[in-house]
């Protein structure tokens, strides 16, 4: 059977290899392994996001939703001090990657490397990052952002980027149709980076 990286427990060697890449200034070099998203490269879609988007300042409180072995959740962590970051995936190899790059790096005590159910279920953020699994399918990724957007504190947003060619417009207006601020905040070579913001009252 052919693991996913939105597989629970990939089966498969791990097979850890080390990757690095540029983000606001910094070099960040990070363990990847085999059963994970874009392990052999950061892939373009999360490269955009950052690239289009400024670090949170001041002490947030972020979700990296669907964080893989980390590349957001600790570019945020390392760029702004004060913040303190939920890394969530489903893919437990992938959160063990996450775990063991945030200890590398210094940051593994504002770093929580999560399960969705481990997350405190009153538990909110000021800013959400996500490079969301677009291929699990449409119902399912609506049900995955009617979960946590909903998390956004009043004055909170997110940002998602997704792929022109996979549904960015529809999913920005389906975003809109559900209550949300939705704007387009970037466009890069066939990316979408959309900012949302909480649904009124």
């Amino acid at each position: 059977m052919t693991d996913h990286y939105f597989s629970a427990t990939p089966t498969g060697p791990e097979h850890r290899r080390r990757l690095e890449f540029e983000v606001w200034g910094r070099t960040i070099g990070l363990q990847s392994a085999n059963g994970v998203f874009a392990a052999e490269h950061l892939d373009r879609g999360t490269d955009a996001l950052l690239r289009e988007s400024v670090p949170p300042t001041g002490s947030p409180d972020v979700l990296d939703l669907g964080c893989g072995y980390g590349p957001v959740a600790l570019a945020v962590a390392l760029a702004c001090p004060g913040a303190r970051v939920d890394a969530v995936d489903v893919n437990e190899r992938a959160l063990a990657l996450c775990r063991d790059n945030a200890a590398e790096l210094g940051v593994a005590d504002r770093v929580r490397s999560l399960l969705p159910e481990q997350v405190e279920p009153d538990r909110t953020y000021d800013e959400i990052w996500s490079n969301p699994p677009i291929r699990i399918g449409k119902e399912a990724l609506h049900a995955l952002l009617l979960t946590w957007l909903p998390r956004l504190r009043p004055t909170g947003s997110a940002r998602l980027v997704v792929s022109k060619n996979l549904g960015a417009d529809t999913l920005q207006r389906w975003l809109v149709e559900q209550g949300f601020g939705c704007e387009r905040a970037a466009s890069s070579k066939g990316f979408r980076v959309l900012l949302v913001t909480p649904r009124a009252g």
